[in-house]
C-alpha cells in the first residue's frame, strides 16, 4: 500500500499505537504530521519518519487543534488522512467524590477533540476525497472495569460519532471508520500509574486469558489503519474493526482494577 504524496495527520503519535501508525505511513511514502504533548518522545518518533512536521500540541485545546490543521495545510498544502489516536486511561467510579473531573478530561480528549479536529479537517478531506480513522477500544463494547465508566462512555460515543459522520460525508467521497483494539503492548497502562512490573503482569494475565493466547503489538493496529486509509478499502465506511485477540469472545470480568 503506497501512500506516496499523501498527507497524514496522526494525533497521539509520540508513543504507542499513534507512533506505530505514523512510522508505518512514513515507510509507505506519506508526508506525516506528528502530534503529541511530549517534545522528546515526538523527536524520537520523528527520526523514524523521514522529515515529518512535528507539532507539540494538546488536542483538547481548540487553538491547538486549529494550529494542527492550519500548519499541516500550510506546509503540505492538503490533508488526505486524519488519524485520531490521542488518548489516555483513568479510573474514577461514579461514587467517588469528584467523578466529573476525570470524566470531563476523558471526554475532552477521546471525544470532543475528535469532533473538533474532524470539523476542521473536513473541508480539506473533501478536496482530496480522503479518509478518517479513529482509534477507539473494545471498552466501547464491553465494560473492562467497574471504575472506567467515563472511558467506556467516551469510546462508545466515538464509535457512534464515527458512524454518524461517515453517513454525512459519504456523499462527499470521504470515508470514516473506527478501530477497536483490545490490550496492546504500549505504555498506556504504565501511564495510568501502574509500575512496569504491574503492567507486565497485566499483559501476561490478559494474554493468557484471550482465545488466541496473546496481546497485540502497536504495529498490528497500524497495519489495519493503513488498510482502512487505502484504496483497498474503497467500499468501507462507518465500520468498526475489532482487533483484540478474541477478548470479546471470552466474557466479562474486571480486566482493569484500580488497586
Amino acid at each position: 500500500m503506497s501512500f506516496k504524496g499523501k498527507v497524514v495527520i496522526v494525533t497521539g503519535s509520540s508513543s504507542g499505537i499513534g507512533a506505530a501508525i505514523a512510522i508505518k505511513f512514513a515507510e509507505e511514502g506519506a508526508k506525516v504530521t506528528l502530534v503529541g504533548r511530549n517534545q522528546e518522545k515526538l523527536n524520537n518518533v520523528a527520526k523514524k519518519c523521514g522529515k515529518p512536521l512535528v507539532l507539540v500540541a494538546d488536542v483538547t485545546k481548540d487553538e491547538n487543534a486549529k494550529r494542527i490543521v492550519d500548519e499541516t495545510v500550510k506546509v503540505y498544502d492538503k490533508i488526505d488522512v486524519l488519524v485520531n489516536s490521542a488518548g489516555f486511561g483513568g479510573f474514577e467510579g461514579i461514587q467517588s467524590k469528584q467523578p466529573m473531573v476525570l470524566f470531563d478530561k476523558i471526554m475532552s480528549t477521546h471525544l470532543r477533540s475528535v469532533v473538533y479536529l474532524t470539523h476542521l479537517a473536513t473541508p480539506h478531506l473533501i478536496k482530496t476525497k480522503g479518509s478518517i480513522v479513529n482509534i477507539s477500544s473494545i471498552a466501547a463494547i464491553r465494560i473492562l472495569s467497574k471504575e472506567a465508566s467515563a472511558y467506556s462512555a467516551a469510546k462508545a460515543g466515538l464509535d457512534h460519532f464515527t458512524r454518524a459522520v461517515a453517513l454525512e460525508l459519504a456523499s462527499s467521497g470521504v470515508r470514516v471508520n473506527v478501530i477497536n483494539p483490545g490490550i496492546v503492548l504500549t505504555d498506556f497502562v504504565e501511564n495510568m500509574g501502574h509500575t512496569k512490573e504491574e503492567q507486565e503482569a497485566l499483559f501476561k494475565q490478559v494474554g493468557d486469558s484471550t482465545p488466541l493466547k496473546r496481546v497485540s503489538v502497536p504495529e498490528e493496529i497500524a497495519d489495519l489503519v493503513l488498510f482502512l486509509a487505502s484504496e483497498k478499502s474503497v467500499a468501507i465506511t462507518g465500520s468498526n474493526f475489532v482487533s483484540d485477540n478474541g477478548m470479546l469472545l471470552s466474557g466479562g470480568g474486571d480486566t482493569f482494577k484500580n488497586e
